[in-house]
C-alpha cells in the first residue's frame, strides 16, 4: 500500500486497508515474526528462554502487561522494542486528537467530519515510532494529566458551554489511542489515580469533571514495577492488578559471559578510545564479576538490586582510566592494568544502595571490598586454588613469590608509569613469569601483564601478601615485614 496516493477516506477503502486493533495488529506481525524465525527483540540478551518467552505468550494472548523486576533489567528496552511489531504506517482522521481510526471515530470531531464529508474525509499517516507513549508514575501525576479536564479556554474560543463535550482537553492516555502506552513505576502512582485506569483497561470508559464519554480506546498498555516499590512506597491497588492480563518476573544476567556482551553492547565509547586501549579477556570478566559479587554483598541491600548500568558505566571509566594515562604519556595506544580498576569506585558507590553496616564501612571501601572479592572468585579460574591453612612442612606454588617479597624491601607500581616502564617493573619479579608459563601457558602476550597485577592482587586477598596505598600508586610487600614495619 502506497501512502502517499492515499489522502482520503475514500481511496483508504478502495486500497482494500483492513483495520484492525492494536493487540490483533502486535499479535499478527508477532506471528509472522515467529515464523520467519526473526528476532522480535534484538539487542536483549539473557532472556532468550525466559522473559522472551513469556512476553511473546503475552503478545499472543493479547494481554496488558506488567513487567515486575529491580532496576536496570531492561523493562523499558522491551517495552520500546515492542513498537517494532507494530505496522509502519497507520492511517488517521486527519486533525484527530486522539489517532482516531477513519473506520471506527471515536471522538466527536472525527464523527462530524467523516459525517460531513464522507468519503473525502482527508487522511493522514502516523509512523510506528509516534506509537509509543511512556509517563513515568510520580505522586504529583494527576488525572488530567493522564485523562484530561476541561479547557476553559476552548470553551471561550469556540463559544461553547462546558456542558458541551467539544470543551474538553485530552489527556496523555486517550492521545495515545492505537499506541503503545508504558507507565513506569506504576506502584508509585497514588492509589486514586491508579482507580481511574480501571475503566479504561477493563470498558474503555473514561470520566472527565462529570462528563461520561464512551471512548472505546484502543490501547496497549505496559507496565513497568520494582518489587522494592511494594514496601517503600507504594503498591499496585488489587483491582487494577486484576486487569493486568500478564505480569512477567525479569532478572540479572545469569552469567559472565551475557554480562560482557550486555556491557559492550551499551558502553558509550568513541572508535578512538576503542583503538587506544586494548582490554584482555580477564579484565571484562574481573568487571562483570564485581557486579555479581555486589548482588550477593552483606553490605549492599539486595532489595535495590544492582543494575546492569553499574557495569556499562565502569566499563566506560575503566577505559577512561587508562586513556588517561595514555594522554599523560604521551602514547599513541596503551594495555589496561589492573591498577585501572580503583578508577571505577565512582561508578560502583554511585551504583549501589548500602545497607547500615555498609554505611558504616564506607561506600569506597565497600566498593574495594567488591574488586578484591571478585578477584577471589575467579583466581581459581586460572591458577590452584591457595587453601587458608597449611601444614609447616607443605609446600605451594606461590611460596617462590611470596619468598621474592619477602627478601626484598617492597615492590612499589605508580598508577601513570609509562607503558614500558611498567612492563620492566613487573619483569623484575621472575616468580610471576613461572607461574604464567606452568598454569595459563596460552595467555596472550597482550594479557600477560594484566594476569602478573592480578595474581598480585590474588595473594594480597589471600593474605599472602599486602597492599599499601600511596599518593602514586600501589605498594606490594611480605605480609611479616608489612607488620614489622606498621609496629
Amino acid at each position: 500500500m502506497n501512502k502517499d496516493t492515499i489522502k482520503t477516506f475514500g481511496e483508504l477503502k478502495k486500497s482494500g486497508y483492513k483495520s484492525r486493533s492494536i493487540k490483533d495488529e502486535l499479535r499478527e506481525n508477532l506471528k509472522l515474526k515467529i515464523k520467519n524465525n526473526e528476532e522480535a527483540f534484538s539487542g536483549i540478551h539473557g532472556y532468550q528462554y525466559s522473559v522472551i518467552p513469556e512476553l511473546e505468550r503475552a503478545i499472543l494472548s493479547r494481554h496488558n502487561i506488567n513487567f515486575l523486576g529491580l532496576r536496570g533489567q531492561a523493562k523499558t528496552r522491551l517495552a520500546r522494542l515492542m513498537v517494532g511489531l507494530l505496522d509502519e504506517w497507520m492511517p488517521i482522521v486527519e486533525g484527530s486528537e486522539i489517532n482516531d481510526d477513519p473506520f471506527n471515530p471515536i471522538s466527536r470531531y472525527a464523527r462530524d467530519l467523516i459525517n460531513t464529508k464522507g468519503d473525502q474525509t482527508p487522511i493522514s499517516w502516523v509512523h510506528r515510532d509516534e506509537r509509543f507513549f511512556e509517563k513515568l508514575a510520580t505522586p504529583d501525576v494527576t488525572v488530567a494529566d493522564l485523562i484530561g479536564d476541561v479547557d476553559p479556554i476552548k470553551a471561550a474560543n469556540l463559544k461553547l458551554s462546558y456542558a458541551d463535550e467539544r470543551v474538553l482537553h485530552f489527556g496523555m492516555i486517550p492521545r495515545a489511542n492505537r499506541s503503545i502506552f508504558v507507565i513506569n513505576e506504576l506502584p508509585d502512582l497514588q492509589a486514586r489515580i491508579q482507580v481511574a485506569l480501571f475503566n479504561i483497561l477493563q470498558e474503555g470508559d473514561i470520566q472527565i469533571r462529570g462528563f461520561k464519554l464512551r471512548l472505546p480506546l484502543d490501547m496497549q498498555f505496559v507496565f513497568t514495577a520494582n518489587p522494592e516499590d511494594y514496601t517503600n512506597r507504594g503498591s499496585i491497588v488489587t483491582p487494577l492488578k486484576d486487569r493486568i492480563g500478564s505480569q512477567i518476573l525479569t532478572h540479572y544476567p545469569e552469567s559472565i559471559e551475557i554480562a560482557k556482551i550486555i556491557t559492550a553492547q551499551e558502553a558509550q565509547l568513541d572508535e578512538r578510545q576503542k583503538e587506544l586501549v586494548y582490554v584482555p579477556e580477564p579484565a571484562r570478566d574481573l568487571l562483570e564479576q564485581i557486579s555479581f559479587e555486589a548482588r550477593d554483598s552483606e553490605f549492599i541491600d539486595h532489595k535495590s538490586g544492582v543494575s546492569a548500568r553499574m557495569s556499562i558505566t565502569a566499563f566506560e571509566n575503566l577505559l577512561s582510566t587508562a586513556e588517561r594515562r595514555s594522554i599523560k604519556n604521551g602514547e599513541e595506544s596503551t594495555t589496561l592494568r589492573f591498577g585501572d580498576f580503583l578508577g571505577v569506585i565512582p561508578s560502583i558507590t554511585g551504583k549501589v544502595e548500602l545497607v547500615y553496616e555498609g554505611e558504616q564501612e564506607g561506600a569506597a571501601a565497600v566498593a574495594l571490598q567488591l574488586i578484591g572479592d571478585a578477584v577471589k572468585s575467579l583466581f581459581p579460574n586460572y591458577f590452584p586454588k591457595i587453601e587458608k591453612l597449611k601444614r609447616p612442612d607443605e609446600t605451594t606454588p606461590y611460596d617462590e613469590l611470596v619468598e621474592w617479597f619477602f627478601d626484598g624491601s617492597g615492590f612499589e607500581l605508580p598508577d601513570d608509569l609509562p607503558d614500558k616502564e611498567y612492563r620492566e617493573k613487573l619483569d623484575s619479579v621472575e616468580p610471576l613469569d613461572k607461574l604464567i608459563d606452568k598454569y595459563q601457558p596460552d595467555t596472550p602476550k597482550e594479557d600477560r601483564y594484566f594476569m602478573k597485577e592480578f595474581l598480585l592482587w590474588a595473594l594480597v586477598e589471600h593474605k599472602k601478601l599486602s597492599k599499601h596505598r600511596f599518593a602514586k600508586g600501589m605498594q606490594f610487600k611480605d605480609l611479616y615485614g608489612s607488620y614489622i614495619s606498621g609496629l
